[in-house]
């Protein structure tokens, strides 16, 4: 194989996955889009996610700023060199990492060191099986870590909230599938899909999960069981009314995909592997002496226009309607307490970004700028810099904000910061100091990373850069930064109430089907 051609043609997979999503994921998401309830959160937020795909395809600019973990899994004919191709992978990943395609992701697991380049010890993933076919097959999927947060593996039998016993049978399984979208919420960015793998142990279900999210999302089972369950699922998981972003609505869950393999006796897993809308996953035939592409896999069919649609027009006017906060930091706490859950507000002016490491050194140090009345964007951007020095927002979407709920509280109180942004929701604590110190929980739109950085009209300065680009603190210069107040200083929590009603909805599936 000509190695020099291979790596181009990786390099170009993945720039392909990091900036386009195939053509079976947008007519899933289009297929949402025309079901959801025109004027609401649910269809502003797959409005805004249509207009962010499509500047993803024009600026060449990942979907989401969290590019995840790539994931390879390659075919290739008996005597193709693997070693040489791993190294040709690495040398593409490293690549699309300088250029801003893939976000620094890579991470010592014991210093919490970014490695910068998306390369260390069991990053990227590269799995290798031989076939008898005279190609390669190469399979690349980018699952960001909010929504691999939301995977879950189940042991039956098991009690579930909700659906009560599930057994070790097929309607077991279907209870844990139900039980698995609901758990997940807004913080996986929904409206999204699952891959579930029935049986194996511990390790190979969770592989088997994941590997069904390498099917095409249109695809037919060829188990008739598992088809039905399939459709099931997709029919009854958006009878949850846990809606895009987990504002509430008609699409909850865009495909479900299910494998099935032998178990031993003891052990009946049933493992679902999350996946958000941000669906980034592509794959390649590569002829196996050049090394060229011969042929790009799931782009069957039309490619549909996502934007410009009689549902898009309706939203925007439904947009234009609502009275829109404008927020500009300092903010006091007169104006805080004037917010309710359901406002839209826009940003103008100065926030920092602030995600796991932040809050971690926030709540034994010092600040390192004056964060009274101050907004923090928990968000981990993908930035450039340029031949100036000066550095460059690429991609800027929300992280889940749920990982910070041990430290946020206490961080707003410390610091008088006013408002924390992010996606999914946050928990008890926070809400309470929401209410105790006069605070807002606002809402972005998970995923939409171009739409949002498109916002972002400079970089104003950074702090602790030695914890990576990722964990950096950044200081932004945004105009018409929009979100929504979905948790108040008043004690309510959109995020609340929804795994409320979508938890008494869940009981309606409590009787066996199977």
């Amino acid at each position: 194989m000509n190695i020099d051609t291979f790596r181009e043609s990786m390099y170009q997979l993945i720039v392909e996955t990091s900036t386009k999503l195939p053509k079976d994921v947008r007519r899933a998401i289009k297929k949402a889009k025309e079901k959801e309830n025109a004027g609401t959160r649910s269809a502003m937020s797959l409005a805004t996610i249509a207009t962010n795909i499509k500047m993803a395809d024009e600026n060449v600019s990942p979907i989401c700023q969290d590019t995840g973990l790539p994931t390879f899994k390659i075919k290739v004919p008996v005597g193709v060199n693997q070693i040489v191709m791993k190294k040709a992978i690495k040398e593409a990943i490293a690549k699309a990492t300088k250029e801003g395609k893939l976000r620094p992701n890579s991470v010592d697991s014991l210093t919490g060191e970014n490695s910068g380049d998306n390369l260390g010890e069991g990053t990227p993933v590269i799995k290798f099986d031989q076939w008898e076919k005279d190609y390669v097959d190469v399979r690349l999927i980018l699952k960001g870590g909010g929504c691999e947060n939301k995977n879950i593996q189940y042991s039956l039998p098991c009690e579930l909230d909700g659906l009560g016993r599930a057994g070790r049978d097929l309607d077991g399984i279907r209870k844990c599938i139900l039980h698995s979208v609901y758990q997940a919420q807004g913080q996986g960015c929904s409206a999204g899909f699952i891959g579930v793998g029935i049986g194996g142990d511990r390790t190979s279900g969770y592989e088997l999960a994941k590997a069904q999210l390498f099917r095409s999302s249109e695809d037919v089972n060829p188990n008739e069981k598992l088809r039905m369950l399939e459709d099931y699922i997709i029919e009854n998981a958006n009878k949850l009314g846990i809606g895009t972003m987990g504002f509430g609505g008609e699409a909850t869950l865009l495909g479900c995909k299910i494998g099935v393999m032998n178990r031993i006796p003891a052990s009946f897993f049933v493992s679902v592997a999350y996946n958000c809308w941000a669906y980034r996953r592509l794959g390649v035939y590569i002829h196996p002496t050049t090394g060229e592409i011969s042929e790009w896999l799931y782009q069957e069919g039309e490619l549909v226009d996502l934007t410009n649609t009689d549902e898009e027009k309706q939203v925007a006017a439904a947009k234009e309607e609502q009275a829109i906060v404008q927020l500009q930091a300092p903010i006091t706490e007169e104006k805080i307490r004037k917010l309710k859950v359901g406002d839209v507000v826009q940003i103008n002016g100065i926030m920092y970004t602030g995600r796991d490491a932040i809050h971690k050194h926030l709540s034994e140090n010092e600040a390192p700028v004056d964060l009274n009345g101050q907004i923090i964007y928990h968000c981990g951007p993908v930035m450039l810099k340029d031949e100036k020095g000066e550095w460059h927002v690429k991609a800027a979407g929300p992280t889940t904000s749920i990982r910070e709920e041990p430290y946020q509280g206490d961080i707003m109180k410390k610091f008088g910061i006013r408002v924390v942004m992010g996606k999914g929701g946050m928990g008890p604590k926070t809400l309470e100091a929401l209410k105790e110190h006069g605070g807002v929980y606002l809402n972005a739109i998970g995923g939409a990373a171009q739409y949002y950085a498109d916002c972002i009209k400079s970089v104003e300065g950074v702090d602790l850069i030695q914890f990576g680009i990722p964990e950096a603190m950044w200081h932004l210069k945004v105009e018409g930064f929009t979100a929504v107040v979905t948790m108040d200083s008043h004690g309510k929590s959109l995020h609340q109430d929804v795994d409320q009603s979508s938890l008494e909805k869940l009981a309606q599936f409590k009787e066996k089907v199977f």
